[in-house]
C-alpha cells in the first residue's frame, strides 16, 4: 500500500463575501521537495498561503500533512515567511526576541534555553551567534531576511511558505538566501512552497511548478516538463515574460 503524500490539499476552496478567491484547488508535494507557486498577482496564491498555514479558514476542502487532517494543534509544523519578511521584524526587539518570539509565545523553554537556542539558529542562517543582542534595526535588508527565516526554524515546522519572500533583494543577496535554503533544506529535510512573480528564481529553487490563476490551477508539473512543454497559455506567457528578461534566452 503506497504511503500517504507529505502534503495533500484536495479541493481547497475561499471565499470572502461570497467570492471565490480560491476554488477546487488540489495537489500534492512530497516531503523533502520545493513546489514553486507562480501565476498574476490576484490569481489566489496568497490566499492558499494563508489556508494552508492557519491564517484562512478554508471554506471548502481540505489539507492532509503527514496522512493527518490539518488541524490547529499542528499549526507550529508550517511556518509562513510573508512578503518583504524584513519590514514586518519588530524594530525595538534585538536578534534573539525576534528569533525567539514563537517560542515565547507558546511558553516553551526557559530564558536560557532559548537564548542558547537562538544564537544555534542564527548561526545555522549565516549570522553570528554572538549578534543575539544586536537590534534589529543594525542589521542589513539580507541579514534581517535570514532572521525571518531563523525565526520560522525556531519551532522545529515540516513545510517552510515563502510568500514572495526574495521581493525587495537585490540579485546577490537573492543568491545569497538562495544557497541557504538549500542548505537549509538539505540538513534539516525541510519541505518549501515558494510563491514567486519570478519564473527564473521558481526555477532555480522549485523541482516541480503549479500555475495559478482566478483562484484555481491551471497546470502543475515538474519544472523541467513545465519549461519545456507548458501546456496552458498562461504559463507559455509566463515564461516568455522571463525569457524576454534574461541575457541569453534561458532562466538564470
Amino acid at each position: 500500500m503506497a504511503a500517504d503524500p507529505f502534503l495533500s490539499v484536495r479541493g481547497l476552496g475561499k471565499s470572502f463575501a461570497g467570492r471565490p478567491a480560491i476554488q477546487n484547488v488540489t495537489f500534492t508535494l512530497e516531503r523533502g521537495h520545493t513546489l514553486g507557486l507562480v501565476g498574476p498577482s490576484g490569481s489566489g496564491k496568497s490566499t492558499l498561503a494563508r489556508c494552508l498555514s492557519f491564517f484562512e479558514t478554508p471554506t471548502s476542502g481540505g489539507i492532509w500533512l503527514e496522512g493527518r487532517k490539518l488541524q490547529a494543534a499542528m499549526r507550529a509544523d508550517i511556518q509562513l515567511i510573508f512578503q518583504e519578511p524584513a519590514s514586518s521584524l519588530n524594530p525595538r526587539f534585538t536578534a534573539a526576541q525576534i528569533v525567539t518570539e514563537p517560542l515565547v509565545i507558546r511558553k516553551i523553554g526557559t530564558r536560557k534555553t532559548i537564548l542558547l537556542l537562538a544564537s544555534e539558529l542564527m548561526e545555522s542562517v549565516g549570522l553570528s551567534r554572538h549578534a543575539v543582542q544586536t537590534p534589529a534595526l543594525e542589521f542589513s535588508g539580507g541579514e534581517r531576511q535570514r532572521l525571518a527565516i531563523a525565526r520560522a526554524l525556531a519551532l522545529e515546522p515540516k513545510l517552510l511558505i515563502l510568500d514572495e519572500s526574495f521581493a525587495g533583494l537585490d540579485l546577490s543577496v537573492q543568491a545569497q538566501v538562495t544557497s541557504l535554503l538549500l542548505d537549509l533544506q538539505k540538513r534539516r529535510g525541510l519541505t518549501y512552497i515558494l510563491i514567486s512573480h519570478d519564473l527564473a528564481l521558481v526555477w532555480r529553487l522549485a523541482g516541480e511548478i503549479a500555475v495559478m490563476d482566478h483562484g484555481r490551477i491551471l497546470e502543475h508539473a515538474g519544472t523541467a516538463d513545465l519549461l519545456a512543454r507548458p501546456q496552458h497559455p498562461l504559463t507559455r506567457e509566463l515564461l516568455n515574460a522571463s525569457l524576454a528578461l534574461s541575457l541569453d534566452g534561458a532562466p538564470a
